[in-house]
């Protein structure tokens, strides 16, 4: 995985002086830290309507303008809410990229617990992924490593991917982890590019009333292959609702190969990274979607 240089120390007295500095008006609200805020960014509730999002390092700062640019022209094309640019904020002496103040969003993110019905809120995914592919894509961004190549074929994570399964191997299927990466490589998007969210984790949809309410961090999005959002398929989705899933987004043979490749190479890397690491939540997740792979449950 590509490690972005420059990390910048971010808490809440960095914020509370940019807001000050840039943002007078707001500088009488309360400022505090979001709980599992994101890798890229660091996000920060401001007052009870707002929040400050800040990339966390030099690799990740062109995804902040990014947002800046296109969310104001995918939201009204969108059926769910996402994030709402109030105002950009600008670099400083101790902050040295664009940053942004956004409407806050309430809700959840999602995990089964707090679902009301899986298969609907496959459905209602679904439908927001289909509504974001068909949206015109003039000028819109290529995948590139502003969406840590997301949208662009597998083959960039081939020598990474590989070499976890090699270190893993002594918990993971190594053979057919192996099936599952070659016929996902075996595979490229003929197509047009479409849009792409890039990341649709579980911590990025929020979740209200047991339904699909919200999509939020399109830092990683732009043009290319979809396929990178189909990881919730074996992330997320089960059985029934995986399936469903498919079936509404009307997914090729191809495509949910590499969807399937890009599930397996995101598991591999965070279960490697983290695997002296008993109690930390990224490695329990990543391997609650590994686990499959060692009786094969993973390759449906």
């Amino acid at each position: 995985m590509h490690t972005p240089l420059r990390v910048v120390s971010i808490d809440t007295n960095l914020v509370r002086h940019l807001i000050e500095t840039q943002f007078p008006q707001w500088a009488h609200l309360d400022i505090k830290p979001v709980e599992r805020s994101g890798w890229d960014n660091r996000t920060f509730l401001l007052g009870d309507g707002m929040s400050v999002r800040l990339p966390s390092a030099e690799g990740y700062a062109p995804q902040a303008e990014k947002e800046h640019r296109w969310l104001p022209i995918l939201a009204p094309q969108l059926p769910l809410p996402v994030p709402t640019l109030v105002i950009g904020g600008e670099p400083d002496a101790l902050f040295p990229w664009k940053w942004g103040v956004y409407r806050w969003i309430d809700g959840e993110p999602a995990n089964s617990g707090h679902i009301a019905d899986l298969s609907e809120f496959a459905v209602s995914l679904a439908d927001f992924l289909r509504n974001l592919q068909q949206i015109d894509i003039t000028g819109a961004p290529l995948a590139g490593p502003h969406s840590a190549f997301r949208g662009a074929p597998l083959s960039v994570y081939d020598e990474e991917t590989r070499k976890a399964i090699t270190q893993l191997r002594s918990i993971v299927n190594a053979d057919l982890a192996l099936t599952i990466w070659n016929d996902a490589l075996s595979t490229t998007w003929d197509k047009s590019p479409v849009w792409f969210h890039g990341d649709v984790a579980a911590g990025n949809l929020l979740v209200r009333s047991g339904r699909l309410h919200a999509v939020i961090d399109f830092g990683c999005c732009g043009v290319g292959d979809p396929a990178c959002d189909l990881v919730i398929a074996w992330t997320l989705l089960r059985g029934e609702s995986r399936a469903v899933f498919r079936e509404e987004l009307n997914v090729d043979e191809g495509t949910w190969a590499r969807g399937r490749g890009w599930a397996l190479w995101k598991a591999l890397i965070t279960v490697q990274e983290y695997r002296n690491a008993v109690n930390e939540p990224k490695r329990m997740d990543a391997w609650n979607t590994l686990s499959p792979v060692a009786y094969g449950a993973f390759l449906i």
